[in-house]
């Protein structure tokens, strides 16, 4: 395009251009650029400050910024000459320097963009998978401020990944102490139960020390699923842990931020306290908590329990075809008698649980509600179990072990929503069916302590599952 029809296309001419700059820029990474000084002073009072300070700086055509890499530089560039810069423009490896770089200069507004840019990409599940890395970067960068609207966004999309399925090296143990101080005491989401937050803690802090450190506690911390799987039968390890004290030390911050009231008694005294990591005045505070608590239960899990609402097909009737990244589950054309499948998030001690599932395709006899994992068969109906509680499409029926509660609602077809509303703390359940909520189910005032969603489907039966939607 021919100079003089666009300002901004013109102004792009003269980014890091050495022709028409008359001050070379020394970043972090000893990469140098070009620039203004009149623009740059200009668009910024930091830059005023740096170039026309009466100072060296005012005389001499170099300026370094020891904390400010290049990347982040071109975005500040790019802003400062044109006024905006493409969202294609920041990516994993440049946000948080470009955010820094930002706050150094004083440029709310770039700051806004970045923030604006980052969210909008959260909302499309694209940053999911290296949020840990920025959350790590920001930490190693910024200073740790509850009023960093960057660090909340950064923090609310790490609590929502459990910790268990982040690889270890990709959360620094900077940016954890980070996450577990924002979340800490916090009524805000949050997927990991506090028992894993301590295990990834443990063997974060392991891994700083030695190789040996860290082998020794991914030996002696299983999973929740592992010791769950186990049960009683989970035999203590009391292999030395290389290190001990160094791990203990690196631990410390950690260990401050963590609830252990919310870890299971049987998993401190069998497995935690043994190690000897967590000092013992915590352990014997915990021990008195549950002493004086008169079995007041709190939940294993900070905050709000973050609630995966996909189909578990682990736990599933053999016919039945999960897709759609586990949200859907349907039945195939070869399978004409009822089965079951559950979700995987467990629901458990106390608490109010919703959770919307749509009959995208009826079957005559789709059936929604929630089970207990005890002797529960998914090859079947979960309504004739004694641990299946569900309510029907062709008839509004509700069923447990058999017994029939007749005309709970009217019937219901093709793309309704129901919403499951379970009250843990009250062990009752209700339905809200396209908007009409309807009571209690009268009969079933004593659910246990642990549920998981539950449907049950035949040919041609596709339902959906996902977080409680409330309608506009």
């Amino acid at each position: 395009m021919s100079r003089g029809y666009s300002l901004e296309q013109d102004l792009k001419l003269l980014i890091n251009n050495p022709k028409y700059s008359d001050i070379e820029i020394l970043c972090e990474d000893e990469k140098k650029l070009y620039g203004c000084r009149a623009i740059l002073a200009a668009r910024s009072e930091v830059f005023d400050r740096l170039l026309y300070n009466g100072m060296k700086e005012s005389y001499e055509n170099q300026i370094s910024l020891p904390k400010i890499n290049s990347a982040a530089m071109e975005i500040i560039l790019e802003y400062t000459y044109t006024g905006s810069i493409k969202e294609e423009s920041l990516t994993k490896d440049n946000t948080i320097e470009a955010f820094y770089a930002a706050d150094y200069f004083q440029l709310p507004d770039l700051q806004h963009f970045i923030m604006k840019t980052f969210k909008n990409t959260l909302e499309k599940d694209y940053y999911e998978n290296y949020s840990p890395e920025l959350l790590s970067k920001f930490a190693g960068k910024m200073p740790l401020t509850e009023d960093n609207i960057l660090l909340n966004l950064l923090v609310e999309a790490v609590a929502n990944i459990p910790l268990n399925t982040i690889e270890f090296g990709r959360l620094s143990i900077e940016g954890l102490r980070y996450l577990l101080y924002c979340t800490h005491e916090k009524e805000a989401p949050f997927s990991t139960t506090e028992y894993e937050v301590f295990r990834y803690s443990a063997i974060l802090a392991a891994k700083q020390v030695s190789n040996g450190a860290y082998k020794t506690l991914i030996e002696r911390l299983p999973t929740l699923e592992q010791i769950e799987q186990l049960g009683n039968s989970i035999q203590v390890q009391n292999k030395f842990i290389t290190d001990h004290q160094k791990v203990a030390k690196e631990l410390e911050p950690l260990v401050q931020l963590t609830d252990f009231r919310r870890i299971n008694g049987r998993i401190l005294v069998n497995i935690i306290e043994p190690l000897g990591i967590a000092p013992n005045e915590i352990i014997l505070d915990v021990y008195r908590y549950n002493t004086l608590s008169n079995n007041s239960i709190l939940n294993s899990t900070r905050g709000i329990p973050k609630m995966i609402y996909v189909w578990d097909e682990s736990s599933c009737g053999s016919k039945l075809i999960i897709e759609d990244n586990g949200k859907v589950v349907h039945a195939p054309s070869n399978l004409n008698s009822l089965q079951s499948v559950r979700a995987k998030m467990v629901l458990e001690n106390k608490g109010i649980f919703e959770w919307d599932v749509i009959i995208e395709k009826d079957c005559s006899s789709a059936w929604v509600g929630v089970c207990s994992s005890e002797n529960f068969n998914y090859e079947t109906f979960a309504g004739y179990q004694l641990t299946g509680w569900v309510f029907g499409s062709s008839s509004g029926y509700c069923y447990n072990s058999g017994d029939c509660i007749n005309n709970y609602c009217p019937s219901f077809g093709d793309g309704t929503k129901v919403t499951v509303h379970l009250d843990m703390n009250k062990r009752t359940c209700s339905f809200t069916v396209n908007g009409t909520k309807y009571p209690k189910v009268s009969s079933w005032n004593n659910l246990p302590s642990k549920l998981y969603p539950v449907v049950s489907l035949r040919y041609p039966g596709r339902i959906r599952i996902q977080a409680h939607q409330s309608n506009i």
